[in-house]
């Protein structure tokens, strides 16, 4: 018999509506498995038992009277970055421990009015800044195919309680691949919506068109179904996107038709190169697409290494401006002191360069990709690492210089504004998940979710699961 947790959102939605288990049953079986499994993955940073559970009987009540919404009663789960009102939200960092913000994040209402219920808030590196997961609140979070090994950030304890079915799906962020890089540590689905998909309002801030919301999940048509809940614009957003002329769960139904797939594995980094295990995956990833009618055509990387130096002025600068009380700065992590201080050393045209140079530069790019529809690559160039290999140097740069080898590749989605995804294509001999990126061009986020459906049904990976959990 099929466990409640092994199924997916959509699932467990249809259940609820049929009236075979109670929301109340549901959000309890998934918090004991969070009171189970939470500590040991570093999952979460808060768990919001209470008041899941009077959610639960408000969604029990909504469906027995017929004006329930579409995901009444399904639990999901809210980044520690994310603002939840009357919820601690305290940013993976020591020095926000206690913060309760007043007002939830527009994505936040939005999860909530399709009916989702949150479990708590996953756990995250201070202030997101970090492709690993750790802290000083809760520790690391582990991708639960190896607890010695760290989950990936900065959504890390959302793809390690997605992988180990704590909850079914989850809200995440990525500025520089923080979705996609846990979704390939813990063998699960990410995507990476376009820039402007989805609100940061109404306290969020999109100065620099890095960063946007977006879906993880076990189903290529649970995080469509997500992020049709989540893409909705707010007044007042800087780069909005309208909505999908096409929702994104009939998107996953569609045909992408046949496509042409430029590949490549070489990063744009001097000295920095994808194992064997990231090539082995793009490559059977390559021989699935050509077997699915696609053209795949190789080229070299087309982004070029300047952009790395840049991008970095703008991340630095990013948190440099973050209002941290100087009495909390000691409290901070020295991975979060060492960018604040490089930040503070760019001055405002270092600023507008590098935006400037951000902006044309891939632009550039993508239009000279126009003859392609679609873009595989490794989306990681290591498997999972160990929890402590980033940072046991105690150097921020050298923690810095092992993120690039770790992580080369996602980054440029960020800068370009495509929308990309990980797929959990393939395992390591040793049993490690080893995800493949697809990506499109900018806005076609339906077109890609199309693809990674077609995908998955020739190669499914939901029934594969981590073993214990």
């Amino acid at each position: 018999m099929t466990e409640l947790h092994e199924m997916d959102a959509t699932d467990q939605a249809d259940l609820l509506h049929r009236r075979q288990v109670s929301a109340v049953e549901l959000v309890q079986h998934h918090l004991d498995r969070i009171d189970r499994y939470g500590k040991a993955l570093g999952a979460f940073v808060t768990v919001t038992a209470e008041q899941a559970l009077v959610a639960a009987r408000a969604a029990d009540a909504s469906i027995l009277a017929g004006r329930a919404p579409a995901f009444a009663g399904v639990p999901t789960a809210i980044k520690d970055l994310t603002p939840t009102a009357g919820v601690p939200t305290s940013m993976g960092s020591a020095a926000m421990r206690g913060f309760v913000p007043d007002v939830d994040a527009h994505v936040v209402d939005l999860l909530r009015r399709a009916g989702f219920i949150s479990l708590g808030k996953t756990n995250t590196p201070e202030f997101g800044l970090s492709s690993y997961t750790d802290n000083d609140l809760v520790g690391p979070a582990r991708t639960p195919w190896d607890l010695a090994r760290n989950a990936g950030g900065s959504s890390g304890g959302a793809a390690a309680a997605v992988s180990a079915g704590l909850v079914p799906l989850a809200q995440g962020s990525d500025g520089g691949g923080s979705i996609r890089i846990p979704a390939s540590s813990c063998g699960i689905f990410g995507f990476k919506p376009s820039r402007g998909r989805v609100s940061v309002g109404p306290t969020g801030s999109d100065w620099s068109g890095l960063a946007v919301d977006g879906p993880l999940a076990r189903t290529v048509r649970d995080a469509a179904a997500l992020l049709d809940v989540m893409a909705h614009a707010m007044p007042g957003d800087l780069r909005p996107l309208p909505d999908p002329d096409v929702p994104f769960a009939e998107r996953v139904r569609r045909d992408p038709g046949r496509l042409r797939i430029a590949r490549w594995s070489g990063t744009h980094l001097e000295g920095i190169d994808p194992g064997a295990d990231a090539v082995a995956a793009w490559e059977e990833a390559s021989r699935l697409l050509e077997s699915l009618g696609h053209e795949v055509v190789d080229i070299a990387n087309p982004f070029p290494q300047a952009l790395e130096p840049q991008f970095n002025v703008i991340w630095s600068s990013g948190i440099a401006g973050a209002p941290i009380p100087p009495a909390a700065e000691p409290l901070l992590r020295a991975n979060t002191r060492y960018w604040r201080e490089r930040g503070g050393r760019a001055s405002a045209v270092d600023l507008a360069r590098a935006m400037q140079f951000l902006e044309a530069t891939t632009r550039d790019v993508i239009t000279g990709l126009r003859e392609f529809d679609a873009f595989l690559t490794p989306t990681l160039a290591l498997p999972p690492q160990p929890v402590e290999w980033f940072n046991e140097s105690g150097d921020p740069a050298q923690d810095h210089h092992r993120e690039l080898l770790y992580t080369p590749y996602t980054g440029l989605n960020n800068m370009s504004g495509q929308p990309a995804a990980s797929l959990p294509l393939h395992w390591s001999a040793d049993g490690l998940p080893i995800g493949v990126m697809l990506a499109t061009h900018p806005a076609q986020d339906g077109l890609l979710f199309s693809l990674c459906a077609q995908v998955e049904a020739a190669a499914p990976w939901h029934a594969r699961r981590p073993p214990g959990f």
